[in-house]
């Protein structure tokens, strides 16, 4: 079965930092993009950042450019998204995602963000 588990979030005060962890198993991250997206209370869900299957190929919504920075561990099979300079509009459960082509997308159970004073 393949299963997405996300962690690492929790409360951290704006312009601190949190490290988010999507950890893969049933599958290899090398076949699959993963993509980590967040939603915030009374807010769509949007994507934050996208790493191919290759890892040679990398996506960052603007609003987190220079910021956050996804990657990932193939031994550990897990993916990374380091937050940095966190800001309260960060706030949200952020997401982690598999894809590829011809298979349904996975969905971790989401993790808590809070940034706040």
């Amino acid at each position: 079965q393949l299963q997405l588990v996300e962690s690492g979030g929790g409360l951290v005060q704006p312009g601190g930092s949190l490290r988010l962890s999507c950890a893969a198993s049933g599958f290899t991250l090398e076949n699959y993009a993963i993509g980590w997206f967040r939603q915030a209370p009374g807010k769509e869900r949007e994507g934050v950042s996208c790493i191919s299957a290759s890892g040679g190929g990398t996506y960052t919504a603007d609003s987190v450019k220079g910021r956050f920075t996804i990657s990932r561990d193939i031994a550990k099979n897990t993916v990374y998204l380091q937050m940095n300079s966190l800001k309260p509009e960060d706030t949200a459960v952020y997401y982690c995602n598999a894809r590829r082509s011809g298979y349904s997308q996975t969905w971790g159970q989401g993790t808590q963000v809070t940034v706040s004073s």
